[in-house]
């Protein structure tokens, strides 16, 4: 009787890459909100593209704006069945973040929830970001 060893990988062929995680999530009253904002929209648009600029008191801010188009650079993530398009150049600032929208007396606002946010000016308007560690 012969055993059976396993079977080594193919040469040439490489390993499965392993699930990415999902960027960013969305709370329902964000994608209540996104909703509302794209039925509204004067032309055609596939969701809102997030980003971050330089600026500010703390040195850099979150970016909303609509998006028409899907870019090929664009991290795409669909959550509660709506679309949010990514700048790539955001990607590691933005991991695990929650995206919530609040409305009050005063003012309406998205609010990110980052765990990669390490400062806030005091005006609320900008924010310090370091880049996400990712293992592997």
């Amino acid at each position: 009787m012969t055993e059976m060893t396993p079977a080594s990988p193919t040469p040439g062929t490489k390993p499965k890459p392993r699930p990415r995680p999902q960027v960013m999530k969305l709370t329902e009253a964000a994608a209540l909100r996104i909703t509302e904002l794209t039925k509204r929209a004067d032309s055609e648009i596939v969701g809102l593209r997030v980003g971050i600029k330089n600026g500010g008191c703390a040195g850099q801010s979150y970016t909303v704006e609509y998006a028409h188009e899907v870019r090929p650079t664009d991290e795409v993530v669909e959550d509660k069945g709506v679309k949010i398009l990514i700048d790539p150049k955001a990607v590691l600032f933005l991991l695990g973040t929650e995206m919530d929208y609040k409305a009050d007396k005063m003012q309406s606002q998205f609010i990110f929830n980052n765990p990669n946010q390490t400062g806030a000016c005091g005006c609320g308007e900008s924010v310090q970001l370091t880049a996400a560690k990712v293992d592997g």
